[in-house]
């Protein structure tokens, strides 16, 4: 909220360069702000898709979390005035594989009751896959 009084205070002194050089910072901090959020729902969407794919089943609580993560990803990626998005496809892939190993390490401590080390879950699921289905439940209208 200080940037803004400090940009209306350059703006009024006629400070133009200044008052831009204040928005492009206010412009990477809400960016910035996005790129978290995302990636704090990635760790809770992959969480939840690795443990389907390592117990081979689905509960609705996992479901549940699944399509809270995945809804809370699109609202926090799509532009308002222009209908786009702050990441590409290939950013989300990015984002998503690195939040996987978070995702991983809580979802050895919850799947088969916590019984596996995150190396050992590893070894029985396909991370690109999950990966990849994360981006399509993401990128699905």
């Amino acid at each position: 909220m200080e940037e803004l009084f400090e940009l209306k205070d350059l703006l009024l002194a006629g400070n133009i360069n200044d008052a831009l050089l204040l928005v492009d910072e206010l412009t990477e901090m809400s960016k910035d702000d996005k790129l978290n959020k995302i990636f704090s729902f990635s760790k809770i969407l992959l969480l939840h898709l690795i443990k389907q794919a390592a117990e081979k089943r689905k509960t609705r609580s996992w479901d549940l979390s699944i399509a809270n993560a995945v809804k809370e990803i699109q609202r926090t990626n799509k532009r308002r005035k222009t209908k786009g998005t702050y990441l590409t496809r290939e950013e989300l892939y990015e984002t998503l594989e690195d939040a996987y190993d978070l995702g991983l390490k809580a979802a050895a401590k919850e799947s088969f009751e916590g019984k596996y080390e995150a190396e050992e879950l590893a070894e029985m699921v396909n991370k690109t896959a999950i990966i990849e289905q994360g981006i399509d439940l993401i990128l699905e209208k």
